[in-house]
């Protein structure tokens, strides 16, 4: 049986004159998009051009909702209340629709940003699942097929399933990890591996053994995912990419949008 696996990056993160990433680029080497609603980054043109392109390389369109801090890029903290969390996201969705329906696609997923997503799995992990449960109901309310997608590993996904949705859970070949399978803060020096030599051959081990290496050298065993996250604002993420579809093709791995193989 052919393995299958979604490989996803974060685009649409320019902002007027100020371009990050090279997203159509990336698009080609790709299968979903996790694509910025004007929150954290992008703005209506971007947003407009970047759906635009996914409907034109048939790459499953994702909606990327962030935190409101252009400054900070969606990457610091913010204390919300479970409401504020529900409508940042329907809010969003709802930029992201009006985009899809423009252009005659449609959203696929549904995966939080930054530190929306890291607060979110970290609060469940402490016993705390309102994040995660007003995330739920954005995506209920709006559309129950979509998939959300989340940290493998982490409790949210059963938050979800319980909720009826269906789900994805992902890893990172371009970001370090702690021993308990969360982030290694993006403070710490090396935490973004830049390599894309070192991301290739992360990104393999993780697909043929279900592996991941933490930063500390423990070895977490049978990681379980569908989708693969690499990084679009680092310089070196198109031939990265394009390493890692040759390397999956080699392996007999195909790649896929998260729809065809979420859970």
């Amino acid at each position: 049986m052919t393995m299958k696996i979604d490989l996803n990056c974060d685009m649409g993160e320019s902002f007027g004159n100020y371009k990050l990433g090279c997203d159509y680029e990336v698009m080609d080497e790709i299968s979903s998009a996790n694509i910025a609603c004007g929150f954290h980054a992008g703005d209506f043109m971007v947003l407009d051009k970047t759906v635009k392109w996914a409907v034109e390389k048939n790459v499953g369109i994702g909606c990327h909702p962030g935190f409101p801090d252009l400054q900070g890029f969606g990457r610091r903290n913010m204390e919300l209340s479970p409401e504020e969390i529900e409508n940042l996201c329907s809010y969003q969705l709802g930029a992201m629709y009006a985009f899809t329906k423009k252009h005659g696609g449609e959203i696929q997923h549904f995966k939080p940003h930054g530190n929306v997503y890291i607060m979110t799995y970290t609060k469940a992990m402490s016993g705390d699942a309102s994040w995660a449960e007003a995330i739920g109901r954005a995506v209920q309310k709006f559309d129950k097929s979509l998939v959300v997608m989340g940290m493998a590993g982490a409790p949210t996904q059963d938050i979800w399933r319980n909720m009826g949705l269906k789900v994805a859970s992902e890893v990172y070949p371009d970001r370090e990890y702690n021993a308990n399978m969360t982030h290694v803060s993006r403070r710490v020096p090396g935490a973004v591996i830049l390599d894309h030599n070192r991301v290739l051959e992360r990104a393999v081990m993780m697909a043929k053994e279900h592996k991941v290496i933490a930063m500390d050298g423990t070895v977490l065993e049978n990681v379980e995912f569908e989708s693969m996250c690499v990084h679009g604002d680092n310089p070196e993420t198109l031939q990265g990419l394009r390493d890692i579809n040759k390397a999956f093709k080699d392996n007999g791995i195909e790649v896929t949008p998260v729809a065809n193989i979420a859970k």
